[in-house]
């Protein structure tokens, strides 16, 4: 492809700094704030989409895509009925699961270390159907058959570690009465423990039997709500809709997204604002662009006058300085993708920074490379530069080509 004669002598200005270490400093300040700029947008952006994929795959690891509740929150006996009607709501459904929330304190018969912990009850192979148990599972006792049986209980792992239990121990489980002040309390043992990778759950979770439950909360045939599991989970909010009108006033339906709603409206709030500050930078280094190119200007004074003697229009002459702006931010873009990209890599693979598992809710940097984050930080930050182009190219259109070829 031919080169226009802008081009080139865009190019030419560019490779002939000669005279003066300040304009040279300049064009490296200008793409390096640049290139300082897209790579820590692209990084910061690809630990803020890890963050929040890595948070969402781990809580829908152990929490159900849509549940369905009374909206008093009492407990329901016609769960048949609910759950057929469940099923013929939507293809995209996979499997339910009912359950049985309960706080309680957990004591190791042992050594006498205890905790609080919510205790779900569950069938475990309906549950392992729609959360995945078994693929959690870290540790088991000899007798574990991938099911639970009569007092028996699956424990996160930061839970067994804070009681000092393991697979085989045996615990005992205290709820509050809701007749006497007295505490009800039962002799379980750990079957298994699991790792989630959610701190919260981890710590504070423990799985037992609905039947046992039933027995033990004197609740025949009831239920506290049911988990539905579905082949899509960007369909969660439609099919739980579908759901709501397909059961009465009685009973409420609510997706992942909206029990989650404030975590993920915080991260996606952090997201736009480190992408607004980091932008900053970039206006910094297109500010440098501005002012790098009036300084070349400057001293291109004399061969300006000499174009424009040589036939070159005012509109010509802009466009070289605006080749260079132009040459000088796609430069700055580039170098900061390969930058950023590379570091978010590294990041990626090598696991090199860990978190406190107390208070974030993943033990280790996740990192996620989103082709539409580094579009979108690419085209702004060319656009930017872009348009820090057009001052200087506007401002050389406008000297006069005789006082240009008088001045030495």
């Amino acid at each position: 492809m031919s080169m226009s004669v802008e081009m080139f002598i865009a190019l030419r200005y560019l490779k002939a700094r000669k005279n003066g270490f300040f304009s040279i400093l300049t064009t490296f300040i200008a793409v390096g704030g640049t290139l300082l700029g897209v790579a820590a947008l692209i990084i910061t952006l690809a630990v803020m989409s890890g963050f929040q994929a890595d948070i969402r795959d781990k809580i829908l690891g152990v929490q159900s895509h849509i549940v369905v509740t009374r909206v008093d929150g009492y407990p329901f006996t016609n769960t048949d009925e609910i759950e057929r009607k469940i099923f013929e709501t939507d293809k995209n459904i996979l499997g339910v699961s009912p359950y049985i929330y309960r706080q309680a304190i957990i004591r190791n018969l042992e050594n006498g270390a205890t905790s609080g912990l919510i205790v779900k009850a569950v069938d475990y192979k309906m549950e392992n159907k729609i959360a995945g148990l078994s693929d959690l599972i870290i540790e088991q006792d000899v007798s574990f058959n991938n099911d639970i049986s009569r007092r028996q209980i699956i424990l996160g792992n930061e839970l067994a570690r804070s009681i000092d239990a393991y697979a085989g121990s045996e615990v005992a489980l205290m709820f509050p009465s809701d007749i006497t002040s007295i505490p009800q309390m039962y002799k379980f043992s750990v079957i298994a423990i699991l790792h989630s990778g959610m701190y919260d759950y981890d710590s504070s979770f423990g799985f037992i039997d609905i039947k046992e439950a039933q027995k033990l909360f004197s609740m025949p045939h009831e239920v506290g709500g049911i988990g539905i599991r579905l082949k899509n989970i960007d369909k969660a909010l439609a099919v739980s809709e579908k759901i709501q009108n397909a059961l009465s006033e009685s009973y409420l339906s609510r997706a992942w997204i909206q029990m989650n709603r404030n975590l993920f409206s915080a991260l996606r709030l952090e997201k736009i604002m480190m992408f607004l500050i980091l932008g900053l930078i970039i206006l910094v280094a297109a500010f440098n662009i501005i002012s790098n190119l009036l300084l070349l200007s400057v001293q291109k004074f004399k061969e300006i006058g000499i174009l424009s003697a040589m036939g070159f229009s005012k509109f010509s002459i802009a466009k070289i300085f605006f080749y260079e702006g132009l040459i000088v931010g796609l430069m700055g873009t580039i170098l900061g993708i390969f930058t950023g990209l590379s570091i978010s890599l590294i990041l990626k693979y090598f696991d090199i920074f860990k978190l406190p598992k107390g208070i974030y809710y993943v033990d280790r940097l996740p990192i996620s490379v989103l082709p539409q984050d580094i579009f979108l930080v690419s085209v702004c930050a060319f656009a930017i530069t872009v348009l820090a182009a057009i001052y200087p190219a506007y401002q050389v259109s406008k000297l006069n080509p005789l006082e240009a070829i008088r001045t030495q």
